[in-house]
């Protein structure tokens, strides 16, 4: 149970609030895609050179056996960079657009169509974060699948822009839009609603009587099962970025030709491994750190008391 009142360190929705979710999503997304890394570069490679990547097994086998520990997690540098950034960028504009969308309906409004909410405040967050994201999104690509190309991310960045201009960091942003909005909108209102459902129907205690401990289990638990539909969902627009990244000469629909329907799908296994385990200790990060920090951390929307007398008026 809990004991007296909670003391925060922050109000909800003050600009210290919003600027504690951006560095607490700067942490969630920062930390676990950096620890990935190897996993990454397996399914990056496995897109763009299957003849010589066969499988994960295999794919790890070969990259190790060419360069060893090093040559697994190249690519880290640009991608604790990228991921940093379009962490903070998006849980925190998250935050921002769903207060902010929420206030231009009235409460009811706002309650039964709470998941258009969701969907359109992490759309539009995302956008903006992946603005953030694309040129380091760019080098990484390039250096985890190009055969003898730097492994220093301050080194490739300068030569890409030197050789290529500073068009090469954003070529592939409309398939990382393309890529990452959907996943995004799949990642934040399916764990929305997913956390819902298991305090509702799954969790044998009010959320409220649960101890913190708990409550980040139940976190990550939502964070797991959105991060596999997200894998899903977006990994078609992530094979075509990946094959953008590492040729900028080719074109969308080159690719899905060259790739064709069943091509589009390889490395999903790896995929839904990565983002599964990425999406659930993402959560866990971002609201551990919210444990942390002492921020508020309000349960599901609760319907409202208006609502509720309606519909029970109508029984």
């Amino acid at each position: 149970m809990s004991k007296g009142k909670e003391e925060f360190s922050c109000e909800m929705f003050s600009n210290k609030f919003f600027m504690l979710c951006a560095a607490g999503g700067a942490a969630a997304c920062g930390i676990t895609h950096t620890a990935v890394t190897p996993l990454d570069l397996v399914k990056c490679r496995l897109q763009v050179d299957p003849g010589k990547y066969k499988s994960i097994f295999k794919g790890f086998g070969i990259s190790f056996s060419e360069g060893g520990i090093r040559n697994l997690v190249k690519g880290w540098a640009p991608t604790l960079i990228g991921y940093s950034l379009q962490g903070s960028v998006k849980f925190s504009g998250y935050e921002y657009f769903k207060y902010k969308f929420s206030t231009m309906v009235d409460e009811e409004s706002a309650f039964l169509y709470r998941t258009y909410l969701y969907l359109a405040a992490s759309a539009s967050a995302e956008l903006i974060a992946d603005v953030f994201l694309s040129p380091f999104e760019a080098t990484k690509v390039r250096m985890q699948t190009t055969p003898g190309y730097t492994s220093q991310m301050r080194k490739a960045m300068p030569h890409m822009l030197a050789t290529e201009g500073f068009g090469v960091f954003y070529k592939g942003l409309a398939p990382l839009w393309g890529r990452q909005v959907p996943y995004t909108m799949m990642k934040f209102s399916s764990f929305e609603k997913t956390l819902e459902y298991l305090y509702a129907n799954v969790v044998p205690k009010p959320r409220e009587q649960c101890s913190k401990g708990e409550q980040l289990i139940v976190t990550f638990t939502a964070g797991y099962i959105a991060g596999v539909l997200c894998a899903i969902v977006s990994h078609p627009s992530d094979t075509v970025v990946s094959k953008l990244n590492k040729d900028p000469s080719a074109s969308i629909g080159g690719i899905l030709s060259e790739v064709g329907p069943v091509g589009i799908w390889r490395g999903l296994v790896a995929r839904i491994i990565m983002i599964g385990t990425l999406t659930g200790l993402q959560w866990f990060v971002y609201d551990a750190f919210k444990v942390y920090t002492k921020m508020p951390r309000p349960p599901p929307a609760p319907m409202p008391e208006s609502l509720r007398k309606k519909l029970a008026a109508k029984k």
